[in-house]
């Protein structure tokens, strides 16, 4: 299948090039995500994108729904999570884990603050990286 037959069955291109450039404000201003250990070892700047890079083993499904929870109840932020390489138990057990919290609403969609992206073992690595570009323009849209 070609790029021009999933546009006409409706796609949409999800790779369109990089967004326009913002300005930033030059005052430095700190991002409290609410976790003690990010806060002081990993100073996020207000405006920025956050990218989390770990090893199997080390917490991440604990630490990403703890970075969710806290940016949707203090600062009522939306949040994407793209699913890049990770196991498909554990983007389960985060669904779910952010589900039990409240963040995601099923009754209603429109006040849930969470979007969650992620890929099947069976389709093949070029999907797979697509992961990413998608969740990049969703974080766009929000």
């Amino acid at each position: 299948m070609s790029i021009v037959d999933a546009l006409t069955r409706g796609m949409e291109v999800i790779d369109i090039g990089a967004p326009p450039s913002v300005l930033l404000d030059t005052k430095l201003s700190i991002f409290e995500t609410g976790t003690k250990v990010v806060d002081l070892l990993a100073l996020y700047r207000c405006g920025g994108k956050i990218g989390l890079f770990r090893r199997d083993g080390m917490g991440k499904p604990i630490l990403i729904m703890e970075l969710i929870n806290n940016i949707t109840k203090a600062h009522g932020r939306v949040s994407v999570f793209g699913g890049v390489g990770g196991r498909t138990c554990e983007g389960n057990d985060l669904y779910m884990e952010i589900k039990e919290s409240g963040i995601i609403n099923e009754e209603n969609i429109a006040e849930s603050k969470v979007a969650l992206v992620y890929y099947q073992m069976n389709e093949p690595p070029g999907a797979r990286v697509r992961v990413g570009l998608t969740a990049l323009t969703m974080s766009e849209y929000f």
